[in-house]
C-alpha cells in the first residue's frame, strides 16, 4: 500500500539526507542500509518526513536530538506519532545518545520489531482473506 505524501516535501527530504546527523549516518550506514528488509531514509509520509521507514514492516524509526525535549517539540512529536499510528504505522523513537552508547541494543530492538511487525501484518492479511 502506497502512503500518501506532500510532494512539496521531496526536495526537503533530499536535503535532509545530505545533511544527516552523525547518529542518523551511523544507523543508516552501519545497519539499516544493508538490512535484508529494505529501509528508506528521510521518507515523506503525509505532511511529515520520517527519519527512516520500512514499508514491509510499516515501521517508522525516529532519532531525537536534544531539541526534541523542549515542551513544544515533545507535543509536536506526540501529535506526529499519533498521526503516523493512525495510518497503521508503528513508530520507534531513539535518542541520539541511544545510538551513541547502545547501538547494538538499538539494532537488536529494530530487528525484533521488524520481524514481529512482518509476522503480524502477514497474519492480519491471512485473517482478512
Amino acid at each position: 500500500m502506497r502512503l500518501p505524501y506532500d510532494h512539496k516535501l521531496v526536495s526537503l527530504a533530499k536535503s535532509l539526507r545530505k545533511r544527516a546527523t552523525p547518529q542518523e549516518n551511523h544507523l543508516w550506514y552501519d545497519f539499516l542500509r544493508s538490512h535484508p528488509v529494505r529501509f528508506q531514509r528521510q521518507k515523506a509520509i503525509g505532511q511529515f518526513i520520517a527519519d527512516f521507514y520500512c514499508d514491509k514492516a510499516r515501521l517508522v524509526i525516529e532519532l531525537d536530538g536534544s531539541q526534541h525535549y523542549l515542551p513544544e517539540a515533545m507535543q509536536y512529536d506526540a501529535d506526529r506519532t499519533a498521526a503516523l499510528e493512525a495510518r497503521q504505522l508503528e513508530v520507534l523513537r531513539f535518542t541520539n545518545r541511544d545510538i551513541e552508547q547502545h547501538f547494538p541494543s538499538v539494532c537488536h530492538l529494530i530487528e525484533a520489531t521488524v520481524n514481529a511487525r512482518i509476522l503480524q501484518l502477514e497474519q492480519e492479511k491471512e485473517g482478512s482473506l
